[in-house]
This record gives structure tokens, sequence and C-alpha cells, in this order.
């Protein structure tokens, strides 16, 4: 065999005993499914799945014929040591989602953590995945990036991730439902600015894929006369705003905040109004001003 061959291998024509396999699956297209995934699904041991019905649909497509048991977000802590003590007596598990890769924005990172402290092998059967599969096709750098699944449905938490957002020079890659596309537009147009590009795509490797590459404003322009329907992934470019260019929003910023405070409102009041206003930490604004300011 030359050194090309030797760059391939099969590691296991049969699963390995007390091996958990953590398999991605098609996230749309059945076809992405790989040959190995295909073998450890037919020759686990057990099956854990997010939704029993749904993974059945998925192996009946291939006829694969297995054991599955439910493992999800709201039962995990029970069927943990269901699952190790399966490990201990020898047996190979695959753990799956509903689509793509399991732990990416789904259940599984828990056992995993348990798995290894137990001291038992994980392995990754590798698969499609939204996120990398968006990135990829967005034309944004990609040799670094940050991925946030989906964003956090409101509070301070919500804030502090859209400000982070918008200071990045990283990509960024974030998962949106159809009802809650808008608001995150529009969030993300007072957080990084309309003419942040940006790229919504919608439905990944199903047949109605589609891609909305343009700047938020435009996008939002686009979904407010289309009700939006589907699974959405958002790739954000990263903020190439010049430092100068920083220094002037910064500027406008603070000669908001004086003016508020000639008016009349307190120091706290005004940075406060502020903070709620451009939805940026009221802690920076208020930083932005000090009383010297007004001589």
């Amino acid at each position: 065999m030359n050194n090309d061959q030797n760059l391939f291998s099969h590691r296991e024509a049969e699963p390995e005993e007390s091996v958990l396999y953590v398999v991605g699956t098609p996230i749309g297209n059945l076809n992405d499914i790989s040959s190995r995934a295909i073998n450890i699904l037919n020759k686990v041991s057990v099956i854990a799945c997010e939704d029993t019905r749904n993974t059945s649909k998925l192996l009946k497509n291939f006829d694969i014929t297995n054991k599955l048991i439910s493992y999800h977000k709201f039962n995990s802590s029970k069927k943990i040591n269901y699952l190790l003590t399966q490990l201990k007596s020898g047996a190979s598990i695959a753990l799956v989602s509903d689509a793509g890769m399991p732990l990416i924005s789904d259940p599984g990172e828990l056992l995993v953590k348990e798995v290894k402290k137990n001291g038992f092998d994980v392995i990754c059967v590798p698969g499609a995945c939204a996120a990398l599969s968006a990135l990829i096709s967005s034309g944004f750098t990609s040799s670094q990036f940050t991925f946030y699944g989906f964003m956090p449905k409101s509070g301070k938490e919500r804030e502090i991730l859209l400000e982070t957002i918008a200071d990045s020079k990283l990509t960024t890659i974030i998962y949106e439902s159809p009802k809650r596309l808008i608001r995150v537009l529009k969030d993300l147009k007072t957080s990084c600015g309309g003419a942040r590009e940006i790229v919504v795509m919608k439905e990944l490797t199903k047949k109605y894929e589609q891609h909305f590459d343009a700047n938020i404003n435009e996008i939002l322009d686009i979904f407010s006369s289309n009700t939006p329907k589907g699974e959405f992934t958002i790739v954000i470019s990263g903020n190439n705003i010049k430092k100068d260019e920083k220094t002037i929003i910064q500027e406008e910023i603070k000669k908001e905040l004086i003016d508020l405070i000639n008016a009349g409102l307190s120091h706290s009041a005004a940075s406060k109004y502020l903070s709620k206003k451009l939805k940026k930490p009221k802690k920076d604004i208020y930083r932005l001003f000090n009383k010297n300011d007004l001589k």
C-alpha cells in the first residue's frame, strides 16, 4: 500500500465494545449521510436519539433496524446512568440528534462528559452541520469565526451577546427560528448598524434552500414583506469599522449624552436613557463623560 492509500482507512468494520459514537446525520439532504455512519447505526448495540419518531424515519430510509431509546434535554439526567451501565456491560452506543451533529445546539454534551469521566472512549462519526455549511457558503472570513447557536430570547444576556457580535472582528454564526427572525434582524441592526453585511440561509441542503446576501437593512426589507418560513442560519461579517470611525461614533454618543445632561438629566439617568435607546451597555456610555466635559 502506498503513502496516499495510508491516508485513508476503515477504522471500524464493527463498532468497538464500550464506546460512545457521536454520529452526524443529514440536516436535510439524505445523501449527506456517510457510509460509515450507516454502518455504525446498523451495528451498534443501541441508538440514543433526540426523538425516536424522527430517527425511525431516517433509519427506515436506509433499511436499518436497531434498538432506539430517547435521549433529549428533558430526560438526559435520567438516561445517563442507564447508558453508562450499558457501556460497562460492553455495549456500543450511537448518539444522534434529529439533524446534523449532536452537541451543536443539540443534546449530548452532558452525556459525553460523563462517558469520558467514567473512562470510556467517545468517537465522533462526522457529518453535516448547518453552521459550517453556512460559513463556507457565505464568502466571509472562515479561518476564524464564532458560533453562538440560538440567541438568548431576552434580558441582559441577549444585550451583551448582541454587543459582543457588534464589536467582533470575527465572522459570527447564529441560528434562528422563523418566528423570531425579524426581531433578531432588528436587534442586529441596532447593535451592528444597518450597513453590516450578512448572509441569511434558509433550509440548508433541502429542496428549497435559499441564500440572501446583503446588508442588514436590505435583508430586513426582504423579510418584512415576506413572512419567514423554514429554519434559518445567519452569518454576520466581522466588524471592519476602522478605529477612527469608531471614535467618531463614540463622540456622537458622547455629544448626545452631554446634551441630555445640560438639559437637566443626571449623568446616570442620561446614560440609562441612551443605553435603552441604542441598546448598548450603560457602563460603556457612562464612561464617555466626565465632569470636566461641561467646563
